[in-house]
């Protein structure tokens, strides 16, 4: 399946790709790993700067025009697969960092993929839709803050680093992007939670769904005492909803609740 079909916006402006190139960590003993290389937009720059590159590419006929080109770059290695099936830890045993310009509508997946290797990730460097770098960064109390931003900013310090319009893309998309620089670790090294498999699943019952309150939520997994109890122990009021809380409070509330069930 061609990129464009899978929602792939190639990044063609020269002047836009100096501008993220710019912005990315000048590690020359730094493996990277860009995801969706494409054209190669940007896989010349994160050779040139790094000791080691994986570009990964799941469309035949790109990864072949890849090959060719970067054919006398030993440091190149291009990986014809979904990156959504590749177990990264096979594809080099050392710290990496990330690039890549993601297809929109598997930007979240991606992302839990990537997570799963957090022990090995520097640092994490996306394209995507404003939209959702706006969600990602938002913050407790904020519209916008949803379980991806609680998800993305448990395992990394999320910031939007560029605004990128349409016209920087071919073909254009229909909405603005945004370059979102992601650095590990995030709020869960202060959080001392054994599980995290656990917790993320109690987030996203949390967050279910927006109009109903924590309480309603959560009640599919926990009894009303249990909820009760936990919420006035963490000094929550029985009507507070997941958008308000901070990742902390999240934690202390797992664990009461974790305890009692």
């Amino acid at each position: 399946m061609s990129r464009q079909k899978l929602g792939q916006h190639f990044l063609s402006s020269p002047a836009w790709r100096q501008r993220i190139a710019q912005t990315l960590p000048a590690d020359a003993t730094a493996t990277w790993l860009e995801i969706g290389a494409g054209h190669g937009e940007m896989t010349e720059f994160l050779a040139a700067h790094s000791c080691r590159l994986i570009a990964i590419e799941t469309d035949p006929a790109l990864a072949s025009s890849l090959r060719t080109r970067f054919a006398n770059t030993p440091k190149v290695e291009i990986v014809e697969w979904d990156i959504l099936a590749l177990d990264l830890s096979a594809l080099t045993p050392e710290r990496f960092r990330v690039y890549g310009n993601l297809p929109y509508y598997i930007t979240s997946p991606i992302l839990s993929h990537l997570f799963r290797f957090a022990a090995q990730i520097e640092s994490i460097h996306i394209v995507i839709q404003l939209e959702v770098a706006r969600r990602i960064v938002a913050t407790p109390g904020h519209r916008e803050y949803a379980y991806l931003s609680a998800l993305c900013q448990y395992f990394t310090r999320p910031e939007i680093v560029l605004r990128i319009p349409p016209g920087a893309f071919l073909p254009p998309p229909k909405v603005h992007s945004a370059l979102l620089a992601m650095h590990l670790p995030g709020e869960r090294v202060h959080l001392a939670l054994e599980d995290d498999e656990a917790f993320l699943e109690f987030l996203q019952h949390s967050f279910a769904q927006k109009r109903k309150t924590l309480r309603n939520n959560l009640k599919s997994i926990f009894s009303d005492e249990h909820i009760t109890h936990a919420l006035a122990a963490c000094k929550l009021v029985a009507s507070a909803r997941a958008e308000e809380l901070s990742l902390r409070q999240f934690a202390q509330l797992f664990h009461l609740l974790a305890a009692e069930k």
